[in-house]
């Protein structure tokens, strides 16, 4: 047995019988029972993450498993996941919407799946059915099938392979597929 997972089991004793579970029944059968101290469950998730106590981004889940094996923690949201990038101003920038999502904590990422849906203040919005936030580079990037739209412009672009800075103010898709332009940027950018 690990040192962790047996201090674990300590604190867990030492807590019921503190907290007024006297009957040593009741503690042979909490544990009889199958607990794995390597998994943590939780609901109603908010997690802040901040950097020289600015807040840099939200983090908000119905519900979260944490896999805590020594050296190799992930985080599974396997009810969706919403994370809101906060400016320097403290106000978000943009978002970022899934049905489920992985976060690894060794590489930094987090691997969003499903209907996934990256959207910026500047009425710009991806969807795509997978993409990968790196945390460490503060870069988006899918080779899956996006859509890119912006309304504001009457501009709606469909490609294959996708990549941006987390702000979704600089992007490049691989291989464009289809496009709608506004033809006044075109004209406009031949003058």
């Amino acid at each position: 047995m690990q040192p962790f997972n047996f201090i674990s089991i300590l604190l867990v004793v030492v807590l019921l019988f503190d907290s007024g579970c006297r009957n040593e029944s009741e503690i042979d059968a909490l544990l009889e029972k199958d607990i794995s101290l390597d998994i943590e469950k939780g609901k109603g998730i908010r997690m802040v993450y901040s950097d020289s106590a600015q807040v840099k981004l939200i983090v908000e889940a119905p519900e979260m498993v944490r896999s805590a094996e020594f050296g190799q923690q992930k985080d599974y949201f396997p009810a969706g996941i919403i994370v809101e990038f906060i400016g320097p101003d403290q106000k978000p920038f943009s978002w970022l919407e899934a049905n489920e999502a992985v976060r690894e904590e060794n590489s930094g990422k987090i691997v969003a799946k499903g209907r996934v849906v990256f959207e910026n203040n500047k009425d710009q919005k991806l969807e795509t059915p997978e993409l990968i936030w790196d945390e460490q580079q503060k870069k988006v990037y899918t080779d899956k099938i996006v859509r890119i739209t912006e309304p504001s412009r009457g501009d709606t672009t469909y490609g294959f392979g996708f990549s941006a800075n987390q702000e979704f103010t600089i992007f490049e898709i691989r291989k464009k597929v289809l496009g709608r332009r506004n033809i006044e940027d075109i004209v406009s950018g031949i003058d």
